[in-house]
């Protein structure tokens, strides 16, 4: 539960979002009363299927507590991240109760449900290890819909040119829209003084902040390479302000460290790129590689290869009609990925667990 939204329902999209109170103790002490009152909301809306999102945590908890009150009910569970030991476990400061709680969670809920959803190749390998059977396991990755597929007119024209006329618009313009637990400040910086050695107008536009303070080091690394002027850091934005930064990118990089939580992660930012139409360069890993068909929908170099990284971009920079050409392709590319398509897929996993209970 969003703290602020705490109480709260609201209809979004013609679906009741109903907002769970928040627990009176903190941490550990509030599971039980914030797994009781998700228990009763969902359970008070009479459900056909009751689907899980994320088999951890409250969530969790209610999810168990749901078979064990309904045991008829079917129950399918979604995995988007690798949630215990080698991903998240390792990454956040949780309590070790919480760390074990989790791991067990994550292996434990896929085998109970009647179909499991998975946002990536990665998680469907983990469920099948589970020993979840292959015809309850279906493959529903993130997806993008009219909103992001609108941002930008399609044929869209990256919006600087070269040389002179570069300059006149205030050089070219490099996106990294992050949260930057997924890479190494190390490689953007060192990518982008590549990039400037060869193109001194352009300039790396920032949006997003770290759960630990990343950006803070990524500008002390930019300013020791005397990089400063080169970064333009906007730190987070509010949704409303993101299309408007997303449609001044020349070009976008999506560096990723060859990690299971980038292995299994749904990277939605990168298909909201796509489908605005940016010329992404993109480390191949995980679903980058399953969204990005390199050289027709966006650019793909090795994982932990700043100078790879840098010399993508630059081709880019360097050939608007190969960008025009990406730009093109990594619109039709995203809206494959449009959610009413993919909402069949979930209709499927609806229809395999009903059959089951």
């Amino acid at each position: 539960v969003n703290p602020e939204d705490a109480g709260r329902r609201e209809v979004l999209g013609g679906v009741l979002v109903a907002h769970t109170p928040s627990p009176r103790l903190a941490g550990l002490l509030g599971a039980p009363e914030q797994a009781a009152a998700l228990l009763r909301a969902a359970l008070a809306e009479g459900p056909d299927v009751l689907h899980l999102f994320k088999p951890k945590g409250y969530g969790g908890l209610a999810a168990l507590a749901a078979r064990a009150l309904r045991p008829a009910l079917p129950l399918v569970v979604d995995s988007d991240d690798w949630e215990g030991w080698g991903g998240w476990n390792d990454l956040l400061p949780y309590p070790l109760a919480a760390k074990h709680l989790f791991a067990w969670q994550e292996r434990d809920l896929p085998r109970r449900a009647g179909a499991v959803t998975v946002a990536s190749h990665t998680l469907a390998r983990q469920v099948l290890g589970f020993g979840v059977p292959a015809e309850r396991v279906f493959y529903l990755p993130n997806g993008t819909d009219d909103r992001f597929l609108q941002a930008a007119a399609p044929g869209r024209v990256p919006p600087s040119g070269r040389g002179d006329e570069a300059s006149q618009r205030g050089g070219l313009t490099v996106l990294l829209y992050t949260r930057f637990w997924e890479l190494d400040v190390r490689d953007v910086v060192a990518a982008l003084a590549g990039i400037v050695a060869r193109e001194p107008v352009a300039r790396l536009v920032v949006v997003g902040r770290g759960e630990r303070g990343e950006e803070r080091e990524l500008l002390r690394l930019a300013r020791r390479a005397g990089l400063e002027r080169a970064v333009d850091y906007r730190g987070w934005l509010a949704p409303e302000e993101i299309p408007a930064v997303i449609a001044a990118a020349d070009v976008a990089l999506a560096p990723l460290d060859d990690t299971l939580i980038n292995r299994a992660r749904g990277l939605a930012k990168l298909l909201e790129l796509m489908a605005a139409g940016v010329p992404i360069v993109a480390s191949r890993v995980g679903q980058a590689a399953e969204y990005i068909e390199d050289g027709r929908s966006g650019l793909l170099v090795a994982p932990g290869d700043p100078g790879a990284l840098a010399r993508a971009a630059l081709t880019l920079l360097g050939d608007p009609e190969l960008r025009a050409r990406l730009s093109a392709g990594a619109r039709a590319r995203a809206a494959v990925y449009r959610w009413d398509a993919l909402a069949l897929t979930a209709e499927r996993a609806y229809e395999r667990a009903l059959e089951r209970s």
